[in-house]
């Protein structure tokens, strides 16, 4: 799967649907609270949204549903790595990234190949609350040292001021949940994002 330094997260489909049409190029959909067949629903209209606008889409969590409905990758923290089949996964094409948050995950998740790894909060967050302090720049820093070519992605807290210093600590892509979610103006705030990403595109 190709990294855009912009990796939007939405918690519906209908978020997805109304900016993935403005240019995003990667998008997970994180459903949460959700009956199988609602998560069935949204996931199968993210991936048909996302084949017209060749965006990728990153299924949170679901990775049999993604399988069933043949999307091309999932994301999966680390208590959903204990049940994942990644050999399933592996045998159908589906690409994943792994959530890691201390150096003793990042381990696992390097041993599985994964299509990147994420680490987060960066910077304090409003999303969820955490057993993880901000993790900083220089945590990034290492953290793309150990990766090697494996790609980063930078969670928690990133604003479009403060890309330059998360990509230049080595950072590939920025995910972005609450800065677009709780924007007065969601459409005007993505655009914002693919054009202060442009530059690393």
């Amino acid at each position: 799967m190709r990294l855009d330094p912009f990796y939007l997260i939405v918690g519906h489909v209908s978020e997805l649907e109304l900016l993935v049409p403005r240019g995003v190029r990667l998008v997970q959909l994180r459903l949460k609270g959700a009956g199988d067949r609602e998560i069935r629903r949204q996931i199968a209209r993210a991936r048909d949204i996302c084949a017209v606008h060749g965006a990728q889409l990153v299924v949170n969590d679901h990775w049999q549903a993604a399988m069933d409905l043949n999307c091309g990758a999932v994301h999966l923290g680390q208590e959903d790595m204990d049940e994942a089949d990644f050999a399933a996964l592996r045998r159908k094409g589906v690409a994943f990234g792994l959530s890691t948050h201390d150096e003793a995950e990042l381990d696992r998740a390097l041993a599985l190949d994964p299509a990147y790894v994420a680490l987060g909060p960066v910077w304090p967050t409003l999303l969820k609350k955490m057993k993880w302090g901000p993790q900083g720049l220089d945590r990034v820093r290492s953290w793309k040292q150990r990766a090697g070519q494996v790609p980063l992605v930078g969670i928690g807290g990133v604003t479009p001021e403060r890309l330059p210093e998360l990509f230049e600590a080595g950072a590939d892509s920025a995910a972005v949940v609450t800065d677009i979610a709780q924007a007065a103006d969601r459409e005007a705030r993505c655009d914002l994002w693919i054009e202060a990403t442009a530059p690393w595109r």
